[in-house]
């Protein structure tokens, strides 16, 4: 099918161009600017209401953005935070990529320090993370190379269980791990190499270790995100859409810089899109898993 894809800034036109789509776009979507005037956006997560929280890491700023209020500054000095997810409490956890740490902020704004360090080294400069249904934290720490005292030896995956601040280090051998994701089953965690243009396959295991590597994708990617039919959403140029199997069956352009995506709105069937100084949307056929 075919889609008019119209950008927008409020009610203002800005350009359209006509894309062929495979179906997980809805028909006659239009893309959205919610706002602009950013410096980097990242890390969209949503809340119960399907409100959209992100991050503007050069700001130091973690932004909120809802249909009644448009978009708010909920903190600063942020430590540089990156990638977000939310509790069914309210609670938002942070990667302080600056601050090197994993944390959570609770909706009175009380912010407590998950974990800092992996067996008394200072993590990297924590990235992106995906929560399971135990409470337990997958993140990603790589170096860019920003941290001029680097501690650890490498780029890792970690795991943080629910009842500890000590991560258990779960993959490694990767140049630079970035967008991390997991499946709502909690059976299956994709994770991106950016820097290595590979995304690649784990099976969860009970006690939260992951086995069974798979190369899922020769493309790496900055964040991602998962329909309701399994579907991976991948961020680089635009958003590029893989089934279950690895096969591309769709690629969303997107008139600037991608760099992370996440499904909500009231009925989870909007894919919020962040990038450069910009932070987007576009209506879909599917939901967020």
């Amino acid at each position: 099918m075919k889609a008019i894809i119209v950008i927008t800034i409020g009610f203002v036109l800005t350009s359209f161009m006509t894309v062929t789509y495979a179906g997980v776009v809805a028909p006659d979507a239009k893309i959205k600017i919610l706002s602009g005037g950013f410096k980097f956006t990242e890390g969209p997560a949503a809340d119960a209401n399907g409100d959209i929280y992100f991050t503007d890491i050069p700001n130091n700023r973690i932004h909120k953005w809802s249909p009644d209020t448009n978009v708010t500054t909920i903190r600063e000095n942020t430590g540089g935070a990156n990638g977000l997810q939310i509790d069914d409490k309210g609670n938002l956890y942070a990667c302080e990529g600056r601050n090197r740490r994993l944390t959570r902020i609770a909706p009175d704004g009380n912010v407590t320090v998950l974990c800092d360090n992996y067996k008394g080294r200072k993590l990297n400069s924590t990235n992106d993370l995906w929560r399971d249904k135990k409470g337990g934290i997958y993140f990603t720490d790589p170096n860019y190379g920003n941290i001029t005292d680097q501690e650890l030896d490498g780029s890792y995956v970690f795991y943080l269980p629910a009842d500890s601040n000590q991560p258990v280090l779960v993959a490694a051998d990767f140049s630079k791990p970035n967008g991390i994701v997991g499946t709502k089953n909690g059976s299956t965690l994709y994770v991106a190499d950016m820097q290595g243009n590979k995304t690649w396959v784990f099976k969860i295991n009970p006690d939260g270790t992951l086995s069974d590597r798979k190369l899922f994708a020769s493309m790496g990617s900055d964040g991602m995100t998962l329909d309701e039919q399994g579907n991976l959403y991948l961020t680089r140029k635009g958003v590029t859409v893989l089934d279950s199997s690895g096969r591309k069956i769709d690629f969303i352009k997107i008139p600037y810089q991608t760099s992370n995506v996440c499904f909500g709105g009231k009925d989870n069937d909007t894919l919020f899109i962040t990038g450069g100084r910009f932070f987007y949307s576009i209506k879909m056929n599917v939901k967020g898993q």
